[in-house]
């Protein structure tokens, strides 16, 4: 059996629509001085207890800039692959609305579930199904690519984890979408083998 590989799935840090709860989608929202903290904190972390071979990431803003922040703070990481496809679900017109108004425009949605769970098509966004196909197609790709014992850091967005933990561990996707996302700069361990993905460790936060 060969050797068994690492994926790392980290969490962007937080931003500013992070702390006042709207949906951020794809919009360019930038860390705040927390989620600068949490991104170099997230690096050194990572550099003291793995070898990592490669770094792939959203393209957005936030998960751009949490990612040189743990590189800045890393020691020798390499170059990022940046990938729109490792993007949130696209929310399109509803981007920017306080969560609280996105749950009274669509009354059928809980309001105890997260966003990213909810069922509507918004005009110029991605519906649940696109989106969760969009993510299952990068993971596959992702798993094709990698080598035995490589460790790769995956940096992406809240929505795009509990697509991942969904299919990696064999969950309800609308169970695991309906809660809130992880802690910011959060991180899930997943092995790669011959017997394919499984989860060794998920929503680590005690580096912080």
């Amino acid at each position: 059996m060969a050797d068994a590989a690492t994926v790392l799935v980290a969490r962007h840090g937080e931003t500013h629509w992070n702390r006042t709860n709207r949906v951020q989608g794809w919009a360019p929202t930038g860390l705040t001085d927390r989620g600068h903290d949490q991104a170099a904190a997230l690096g050194e972390a990572v550099t003291e207890r793995y070898a990592v071979d490669r770094v792939v990431a959203s393209d957005l803003q936030r998960t751009r800039e949490t990612t040189d922040g743990i590189r800045d703070a890393g020691q020798g990481l390499p170059e990022p692959t940046f990938d729109a496809d490792w993007r949130e679900r696209g929310f399109g017109v509803l981007q920017g609305l306080l969560a609280e108004d996105l749950f009274e425009r669509y009354p059928a949605h809980d309001d105890g579930d997260s966003v990213s769970a909810l069922p509507a098509a918004p005009e110029n966004g991605e519906t649940v199904a696109a989106f969760c196909d969009r993510v299952r197609d990068a993971w596959e790709r992702l798993v094709r690519s990698v080598e035995p014992g490589e460790t790769t850091l995956l940096v992406t967005h809240g929505g795009v984890i509990k697509v991942l933990l969904a299919t990696v561990d064999d969950r309800s996707i609308s169970a695991t979408l309906a809660p809130h996302s992880q802690d910011n700069c959060a991180i899930n361990e997943i092995g790669i083998d011959d017997g394919g993905a499984r989860l060794l460790a998920e929503e680590l936060t005690d580096w912080r």
